[in-house]
């Protein structure tokens, strides 16, 4: 004799929420004002206030997400201030 089959469902699937690509500048505290560009013909990732006019750049690989411009900006700032706090 056969067992029966189960009628349960299988878990529906996982729903990933978009990441930010505009954010507050860490020099004018404007929020939303900081967007965040990828050039994937050149590899390079920009981070431009359209405020104050602020910018960074760095270099990117195919993971490279725009949250990560931003962070990368926001630790580099953080390294420089610690740098002149200790000068």
């Amino acid at each position: 004799m056969g067992k029966r089959k189960s009628r349960a469902k299988p878990p529906p699937k996982k729903r990933m929420d978009k990441l930010d690509t505009v954010f507050s500048c860490p020099f004018c505290n404007h929020g939303t004002s900081v967007e965040c560009r990828i050039d994937m013909k050149n590899l390079i990732g920009e981070a431009i206030c359209g405020i104050c006019q602020e910018s960074y750049n760095t270099t990117v690989n195919a993971l490279t997400e725009p949250i990560d411009i931003y962070s990368e900006w926001i630790d580099e700032c953080e390294r420089v201030n610690t740098l002149d706090d200790e000068a």
